[in-house]
């Protein structure tokens, strides 16, 4: 199981998705989803938790701009060196969607 990020300009497309992909981040998938599920299994409310680990998710820049905010109180919870990348990309992934208007970053699930 793991999360590919993905950046859009605007909404993916099924068909042509790559004709609005902006940046992508495909290393972190598994380190990823272990963090964010770990969240789920806490019980931790928040836009993060909203994530489908085995499906897909897509959040538009204002829910990004809520859900990078999140990202510090889940880094104090993973000790995990890999999980940390993780959300550090992930945050890096929040922060470009959120200062670019009618974007999207797509969490791609297994």
């Amino acid at each position: 199981m793991g999360i590919d990020l993905e950046l859009h300009s605007s909404r993916p497309a099924r068909k042509n998705w790559r004709a609005t992909l902006l940046q992508s981040s495909y290393g972190h998938g598994d380190a990823l989803a272990d963090a964010l599920g770990s969240l789920q299994l806490l019980g931790v409310p928040g836009r993060l938790t909203a994530v489908d680990l085995y499906g897909d998710t897509l959040m538009n820049e204002q829910e990004a701009a809520a859900a990078v905010r999140e990202i510090g109180d889940l880094k104090q919870r993973c000790s995990d060196e890999r999980q940390l990348a993780a959300l550090d990309d992930l945050a890096r992934m929040l922060g470009e969607c959120a200062a670019t208007p009618g974007s999207y970053l797509w969490f791609v699930g297994d």
